[in-house]
């Protein structure tokens, strides 16, 4: 049986394949650049809760209400999530824990705020988006984690 299909067919499916693969060349960089950005925005949010504590704590008692911990606790967890699990997701070292770890703070800061902004929300769900697109398929190639991975095996 012979193939038949029209000369332009056989172009677009090889410029198709041409632009799949140059697409997932990029894999790697895209997975970098999502963690770099969604870690940047937690940590200059941890650090500027560490700049005045009492202020941080005096919020996590006024407007941020988290459910089943004392202010302190939560201004303590929450700043903790913000400052060590975005070095992580850069690092990527525990990869996927450090994802859903920011998963949990970007939830829990948004239940946790009794009025937010449309503005605001959208930006939560943008970078839960891109949380859970890590958590799910992974932060790619270029991490500790996949360097590490073997060794340990071996060991």
């Amino acid at each position: 049986m012979t193939n038949h299909q029209p000369a332009w067919l056989g172009r677009g499916l090889s410029a198709w394949d041409q632009l799949t693969r140059a697409l997932n060349c990029l894999q790697p960089l895209a997975a970098l650049l999502a963690r770099l950005y969604i870690a940047q925005v937690f940590f200059l949010s941890g650090l500027t809760k560490l700049r005045d504590w009492e202020i941080t704590v005096a919020l996590f008692t006024d407007e941020y209400k988290v459910p089943l911990l004392s202010p302190s606790a939560a201004a303590f967890m929450g700043t903790a999530g913000e400052l060590v699990l975005p070095v992580m997701l850069v690092l990527g070292l525990g990869g996927r824990f450090s994802a859903l770890g920011l998963f949990v703070v970007n939830i829990v800061a948004v239940i946790s705020l009794s009025e937010i902004a449309p503005a605001a929300l959208q930006q939560h769900i943008f970078w839960g988006s891109l949380l859970a697109a890590l958590a799910i398929y992974g932060l790619g190639p270029w991490t500790l984690d996949r360097w590490i991975s073997p060794r340990l095996r071996r060991s």
